[in-house]
């Protein structure tokens, strides 16, 4: 089960974009675990430069 992203917001987003494209519910699981690692990614940077805030520039 996605924690970050709504399916139905992606679901939306896919045909507003891809107009015939469908998207099953394992790319929504994808999307969130590429969410989650763009997360710790980014909490990371912050660490590594001495900062406990994540900026947008982390991403």
């Amino acid at each position: 089960m996605a924690e970050f992203v709504r399916k139905s917001s992606v679901k939306q987003e896919v045909k507003k974009v891809g107009k015939d494209m469908r998207c099953p519910d394992d790319t929504v699981e994808g999307l969130d675990k590429a969410v989650k690692a763009l997360i710790q990614k980014a909490v990371d940077r912050a660490k590594n430069d001495g900062r406990k805030t994540v900026r947008a520039h982390d991403f």
